[in-house]
């Protein structure tokens, strides 16, 4: 009984390279979120907070509202330009509707202090009664 040989090959050689596409994917899309979430994280507005000490924010219970008034005098409610009677609109709609609305105010260093108080006013007519004046800390010596 004659035995035929059987023929062998050699076995494939094993893949010794790393294919980085699907990281080079992945990479991709965090770029793209990254790009698109960055802009909504910070406020567009510079301003020069004024410093003092005990700036710390406590855990706000009440919602709150972020009204900013740049070098210029020009009040930001949500990072819109508002003008006086809109501004006076928009806190009235806000005081109407949750008087227990926290006003958060940013303003400038170098806005001029009557420009505050007339802010100030606007809200206190619309009905926001709690102000919260926001700061930056004092750098420690």
């Amino acid at each position: 009984m004659p035995f035929g040989r059987l023929e062998r090959r050699a076995a494939p050689q094993p893949m010794s390279e790393i294919n980085i596409t699907p990281m080079v994917d992945v990479m991709l899309v965090l770029v793209v979120i990254f790009i698109l979430t960055a802009p909504l994280l910070a406020s567009a507005l510079r301003l020069e907070l004024p410093r003092a000490q005990g700036t710390t924010t406590a855990g706000a219970a009440a919602p709150a509202v972020t009204l900013v008034l740049d070098r210029a005098g020009q009040a930001y409610l949500g990072d819109q330009p508002l003008t006086q009677a809109q501004l006076a609109e928009r806190l009235a709609r806000i005081g109407a509707s949750q008087p227990d609305t926290e006003v958060q105010l940013r303003a400038d260093a170098r806005v001029p202090y009557g420009r505050v108080v007339e802010v100030m006013g606007l809200a206190h007519q619309a009905g926001l009664h709690r102000i919260g004046f926001v700061a930056e800390p004092q750098p420690a010596r």
